[in-house]
């Protein structure tokens, strides 16, 4: 299959930002989410939330947020909507928004991410990653790798 205008100009920004090309792929990025393309939002997201801050993550309410472009791609649904409330849950658990962190985990395990039921079944308050630790939520590895 074919990839659309869309999907090549997404591919583009992606060389850019890796070094591979010349060019600015922010403003591809921009025109992208602009026009509904959803790899696009969660890229760009992604590009603003690099601090796990409250302030990074925005609102969800203020259009052009990282917490917006999230939310916006898991109503539009489709098969990075997932991706989308995946990622809105780890940026939640980053800053210490438990609760938020729970119901995005919801909200994905709807949708089929069998991380996020999992995540679920056995709800940790502290994980064993290096994030999770920056916010006082970490714990040792386990023996069996988690």
């Amino acid at each position: 299959m074919k990839p659309d205008r869309e999907d090549r100009l997404y591919d583009r920004a992606e060389a850019i930002s890796e070094g591979r090309l010349n060019g600015l792929y922010m403003p591809i990025l921009r025109g992208l989410a602009l026009r509904k393309h959803h790899r696009a939002m969660l890229r760009l997201a992604g590009v603003f939330t690099q601090d796990n801050s409250r302030a990074d993550l925005g609102s969800a309410a203020r259009v052009g947020d990282p917490a917006w472009l999230y939310r916006r791609v898991w109503r539009l649904g489709g098969e990075y909507a997932r991706f989308a409330a995946q990622n809105m849950a780890m940026s939640l658990f980053n800053i210490g928004d438990l609760q938020g962190y729970r119901s995005w985990l919801h909200r994905g395990a709807e949708l089929g991410d069998q991380d996020a039921g999992l995540q679920l079944e056995c709800f940790e308050t502290r994980l064993s990653h290096g994030a999770a630790r920056q916010i006082g939520r970490g714990r040792p590895m386990r023996r069996n790798g988690s």
